[in-house]
């Protein structure tokens, strides 16, 4: 069983024992710390909280939302929702902040307390920090019988969401109406099978193919919407001769599109030709992490604008984005941001500019693929054992290429020319991820190959 504390919130497998799972002990105990946090911070005792469909969700519902009563805390729940909807709602609702039950891409075993300030954004590592002290140290305070908060249940905030995306000024609905798609979806079994639908209807799309959009949270296929778990859509598209494809994660903050031919457009592309789009309209700036596709600095300077890069998690990718004023940024898991409507990744708001950029240069999906500069990422990753210590397994990487352009602002990442690698460990799972970029696939696994080996190496030195 497996139980991490990170940037990105408390997330676990279910089960297990106190401490090495995601029991219901350490949801109590941390909900009741952000809890009490959150207000003393804001000075209010509202919290949002919402959750995706997956199997533990309603379990984990009731013991977040009871456990926020038990502090004095009356709590809007808005019931099956997505993570960017969430957001949202917090600074709309006044809340103290707001907590969504979500594992996102992991798979069913899996939950997770993402935790949200008042401003709707995810809570800095300082924050978090602080957090997780105050769970530690039992000094944790609950409310008498008189003081209880009460939950209200609010299922108006998907139709709110939606409004919010049609008013942006970059959404055309008009021209997406009168292009005619015809689009598949595949929103896992979880949250997006209810939004999804429900947004691509206001945004006058008259055929929609639905694949797994039952929100009972049997997750098909492997939840993260990777290339080698969308076969299904893919052909879903072919067959019924769709303009596209479109798949969610299950809390519908990742995104990810499908050409016309079965073919995928590819994750990383997501925020690239949404970029594009925006950068056509508004000059600006755009951030990514470290991690993410060279494209998008490519198509961001031939539009006259700076990227920047920022260390891997949500929170230090917006930190980069008020700090350089950036009007798109985002993460290469198909996560978008867009400031105009909020600082959080969210698919939904993607989905509409996505289709609006599509609408307007009129022509197939595959073709504005290749308009993009080509890359290939190579993704890979090393399960972590108790003796590796990671910090010196970075320095020795390091040392060997420290003539070659690199960054440790979050793991180690090399640059040779037109292709990088960038080592780092998982905020999420017990991991180290390689992630590794050229030209071509070969060059990618090459290289990705090359500092396995590297590492290896290091890691079979005994005098290390």
């Amino acid at each position: 069983m497996t139980l991490i504390k990170s940037i990105s919130g408390i997330r676990g497998t279910i089960g297990g024992t106190p401490g090495n799972g995601l029991t219901p002990v350490d949801i109590i105990k941390f909900t009741a710390a952000f809890g009490q946090w959150a207000t003393a911070r804001s000075g209010t005792k509202t919290m949002v909280i919402g959750r995706d469909a997956r199997i533990s969700g309603d379990m984990v519902r009731n013991l977040v939302a009871g456990t926020l009563q038990s502090i004095g805390i009356d709590v809007i729940d808005l019931g099956l929702s997505t993570t960017p909807t969430v957001e949202l709602a917090v600074p709309a609702e006044n809340a103290a902040g707001g907590i969504i039950l979500t594992a996102s891409h992991n798979p069913k075993q899996w939950n997770a307390l993402k935790l949200l300030n008042d401003k709707g954004e995810f809570i800095s590592e300082a924050d978090g920090q602080e957090v997780l002290d105050l769970a530690e140290s039992g000094e944790l305070s609950f409310a008498d019988v008189n003081q209880l908060g009460k939950v209200t249940f609010d299922d108006s905030w998907m139709q709110k969401h939606i409004d919010h995306i049609l008013g942006l000024v970059l959404v055309d609905a008009d021209a997406i109406r009168n292009a005619g798609f015809r689009i598949a979806i595949d929103c896992v079994n979880s949250s997006g099978g209810i939004f999804v639908p429900a947004l691509l209807k206001a945004l006058g799309v008259g055929t929609v193919y639905e694949l797994y959009c039952e929100p009972d949270g049997k997750f098909p296929h492997n939840p993260e919407p990777l290339p080698e778990n969308l076969t299904d859509l893919s052909k879903e598209v072919v067959k019924n001769r769709a303009s596209l494809g479109i798949a969610v994660d299950p809390d519908v903050d990742r995104l990810c599109f499908v050409c016309e031919d079965g073919s995928m457009f590819g994750e990383e592309y997501t925020l690239v030709a949404v970029a594009d789009y925006v950068l056509g309209q508004t000059q600006g700036n755009t951030v990514s992490n470290l991690s993410s596709t060279r494209a998008l600095r490519d198509v961001t300077e031939r539009a006259g604008g700076s990227y920047h890069a920022a260390a891997v998690g949500e929170v230090n990718v917006v930190t980069k984005m008020k700090e350089v004023n950036a009007i798109i940024g985002g993460e290469g898991n198909g996560g978008v941001i867009y400031p105009e409507s909020h600082y959080g990744r969210d698919a939904l708001v993607g989905i509409a500019l996505f289709l609006t950029h599509l609408a307007k240069v009129n022509k197939p999906v595959s073709l504005l693929r290749s308009s993009y500069p080509n890359y290939f990422i190579s993704k890979n990753k090393i399960t972590l054992t108790p003796e590796m210590d990671i910090a010196k397994l970075l320095v020795r990487v390091e040392a060997k290429y420290q003539a070659q352009p690199h960054s440790t602002i979050d793991g180690l990442k090399i640059e040779f020319d037109e292709e990088w690698v960038h080592l780092r460990r998982s905020n999420t799972e017990p991991i180290i991820r390689i992630y590794s970029e050229g030209k071509s696939e070969t060059v990618a696994d090459n290289l990705a190959r090359k500092i396995i080996s590297d590492i290896k190496e290091i890691l079979g030195d005994k005098n290390s």
